[in-house]
Order: C-alpha cells, then structure tokens, then sequence
C-alpha cells in the first residue's frame, strides 16, 4: 500500500489532537452540539487503480475495517472510474459525528468516564470545576486526590485573611506537605500567586518569619556573652537601638569577619533580602554603610537599599577597588541591566560600564574575594570618617551626591516638628543618665568623645 495514503491512523491523530489540547473533554462537559470532524482521505487516483488494483482494494478494506461498523467514524464514498477500469466507489471523506464515534476512536472511555465523576465531585465548587474545565488531563491525573483537593480549597478559601500559619491546615486528607505539594492546583482555583510567597501572601496567611542577624558593640546594651542575635524583622524595627553606625554586609562570611564599630552595628543584608533591613526605622540616624559585591546586582542590591536609607553610603564597591583586584575576577551569571536611580555619579559610572561590558564580559569581584589587608584599610579609613564627619561635628554624614543627570530630586529636606522633640528627648536622656554621677579617677575617655568634646569648647 501506498505510504502516502489515509490510515485509520491518520485519523485517530487528527481527532487525538482535539483530545490532547482538552477541547473535546470542554464541549463535552459543557453539553455543547459535537461539531463533526471531517477528515479528508489521500488515496489511489483513478490512474493508479489500474495499475495496482490490489494494493487500492487493501487500502479501502484497511479503513473500512478501522471504522468499526460506524462505530467509530463514518466514510463517505465516491464513484471513480472510467472505460478502462469501470466505476469503482472508493472512500474520499472520514468523518467521526459524535462524541461517543470519538471516545471510541481514541479509545478513553474510561478516562471519559472518571471525568464525569470529577464533574459530579466539584458541581458545588464552581471555582474548581472551572479549573477542572481548563485543565482537563492535570484534573484526570489528579483524579485520586480530587476530594483532598477540594477539602484544601475549601479550608484556605474560608480562612482567607486570617493571619494563620499554613500548618493550621485542617481537612480531611490534607496536611500542610500535600497543600505545598499541590501550591499550582490550589493558587489556580482560589486566584492568588502560585509562588511560595504569593501564595501565602494572596490568601492572608502568615509566612515564615524573616530573621535579622546582627552583631552589636557591647554599649549598646547587649548582655554578655552574647556577641550575635537573629531576630524578626517586624520585632527588630520597634527595638529602640541608637547606632551611632552601622555596616551592612551581603556575604555571610564576610559579615562575620569584620569588626563591630564603637557605638554601631555589623548587619547581614543576604543580598536583595536587604529591604528587611532597609524597613528597620533606627537606622534612619545612624551612619549607614553598605559593601556587596562589585557587578551590576551588587549595585542593584545598593540601590534598592537607597530606597528605604537613602543616606545610605558604598564602601568597598569602587573603581580603585576593582581594578586592584583583577586577578580575582568572576564571571557574572545573568548580569542586571535595569535602570539604577539612586546611585552616586561615580557609582553609576562603573555600573554603566560593568553593564555594557567595558571591562571585560559580565566583570565581578565577589567581596569575599578582596585582599584582608584591603579591607582592614578601607574599613577603618571609613570609620575614621564617621567618627570625625559625625561624631566629631555633631551632625549626621553627609547623604550621597547623586548626579542630576541620573535622577532629577528636590533636595530641599523639611524637619518636622516631631523629628526636633525626639532629638531633644534623646539628648534630655542622655544628660539625665550622667546627672549626679561619679566618674572614677582611672577613667580614659574614648578618643571620640575627646574629639568630641574638644569641639565644644569655646573657641579663643
């Protein structure tokens, strides 16, 4: 037989593909009119037959045979023929009429019938029979645990908004590793964010809780031997800490490694986990310095920290820095090219040429990749300017210039009234605290605070 011509299997895969795409499962559970599929038939030409009359006869037994008594398509015939061959009627037209021809075309009888099952299960749950309806086969696949499922959206549909924990679950069936395992399935019918987040986010409920690590200098009152604390972000921004400065780190290793200033605080960002950090409304006073990486997510990350401290400086994340370090370069996985708003113009600058590859493709030096001694040297640099620049003038440090030509912004800053009280409180206390008390004769005041005071006293 000719390979070119019609098989009953051609015909099978020209309606398994309405099968597949879960169009014939659609109309069906809908109750809509079944519209007919007509496949037309590629067969011996009149020329052929006489040529080869019993290769044409195996090919119209074959499809006469695969329709099965009509059960599960219908031919239409045609006479062809002429003088030489006489008038032959040869099959032109396959066409499957109705859904019970096309079930047993397919031969998913069985499927069909667990699907009615599955109609019967969620008629009282529109939303779900609405995702059954758009995703047909997932809904047969899934048809073992159709009633857990069910259970499960029920359950967060009725406790959205209230603030539990995803293992307060409680349906027949159901524990919080089977709603994470079906996260997809369930977002889809309740209509929130399949992402873990979102998730949890989109149906109220509450999430793991963020932790803040963080080392502080032992006049900030932390009992000893305590030297590190990791705390809820949302308990964390009501602590009354009053860093004089604080350094924010984005690698573990590194945030561990450095020294904790006098008066401040080392913190771990963990990348662009960072806004947990941003959101802790202490820092707004204290010196801020930020050190990531140096590539174009490292600056992101720097930037997306402006947005909560935009007073927030860069240390380590230089030019000077980079080229110093070239023989410890790394390649940049999928490097960032948004538009960056809140840098400073030299920032910019070297983030413009990291991202346009002007230093070589996808340039980064990972911070824990930088010399020690570099570091010990940049990092008491800066703190030495902290203490002069803030401590030492009394003032806080000076915000990042950002280049005009960046971000157009009115840098006009107004000081509320609340602002002054609280600054007047703080100093009131501070004062309070020294009233009426005995400092030792051995006592040696910290240079700080003879710089300090040395720039209050009167000038001759």
């Amino acid at each position: 037989m000719n390979p070119g011509w019609t098989t009953p299997e051609d015909i099978e895969a020209k309606v398994r593909r309405r099968w597949d795409d879960g169009s014939l499962l659609r109309a069906y559970a809908n109750a809509e009119p079944f519209d007919p599929i007509e496949v037309p038939l590629r067969g011996p030409k009149p020329s052929h037959i006489g040529d080869d009359i019993a290769a044409a006869r195996e090919w119209v037994a074959a499809l006469d045979a695969g329709r099965r008594d009509d059960r599960r398509y219908t031919l239409h015939w045609q006479s062809i023929g002429g003088r030489q061959i006489g008038r032959n009627l040869l099959p032109t037209r396959a066409v499957v009429s109705s859904t019970e021809q096309a079930w047993a075309l397919l031969g998913v009888t069985t499927p069909v019938r667990r699907f009615d099952e599955l109609l019967v299960l969620t008629d009282q749950h529109p939303r779900v029979r609405q995702w059954v309806l758009a995703h047909p086969h997932r809904a047969l696949a899934l048809a073992p645990e159709m009633p857990q499922l069910i259970a499960a959206y029920v359950w967060l549909d009725v406790h959205r908004g209230s603030r539990r924990y995803l293992r307060e679950i409680s349906a027949p069936g159901v524990d919080t590793k089977f709603a994470e395992r079906h996260r997809t399935e369930l977002a889809a019918m309740l209509d929130v964010s399949s992402t873990g987040a979102g998730f949890l986010a989109g149906l109220g409920l509450r999430s793991k809780p963020g932790l803040v690590r963080l080392r502080l200098a032992p006049r900030l009152g932390l009992p000893a031997p305590l030297t590190e604390v990791a705390v809820r972000s949302e308990e964390l921004a009501q602590l009354a800490a009053e860093p004089r400065v604080a350094v924010i780190v984005e690698n573990e290793i590194t945030y561990l490694s450095i020294d904790v200033p006098d008066d401040g605080v080392v913190i771990w960002g963990k990348g662009f986990e960072v806004d947990s950090v941003g959101r802790l409304r202490w820092l707004a006073d204290a010196d801020v310095l930020y050190w990531g990486d140096i590539d174009t997510h490292g600056f992101a990350i720097l930037d997306r920290l402006r947005a909560w401290l935009p007073r927030a400086r860069s240390v380590l994340m230089d030019r000077e820095t980079l080229l110093a370090h070239r023989d410890r370069w790394g390649t940049e996985d999928r490097p960032a090219t948004s538009i960056l708003r809140r840098l400073t113009s030299d920032e910019q600058a070297l983030y413009s040429e990291l991202v346009a590859d002007g230093l070589g493709e996808r340039v980064r030096l990972e911070q824990e990749r930088i010399d020690w001694h570099w570091v010990e040297q940049r990092l008491s640099a800066v703190n030495r300017l902290s203490d002069s620049d803030c401590a030492h003038r009394g003032k806080m440090c000076a915000r990042p210039r950002i280049d005009k030509e960046v971000l157009a912004v009115d840098r006009r800053h107004v000081v509320t009234k609340d602002v002054v009280k609280r600054a007047a409180a703080r100093s009131v206390k501070a004062s309070a605290k020294l009233e009426n008390r005995v400092v030792p004769a051995s006592f040696i005041r910290s240079p700080a605070v003879k710089r300090f005071l040395a720039a209050r006293q009167p000038r001759p």
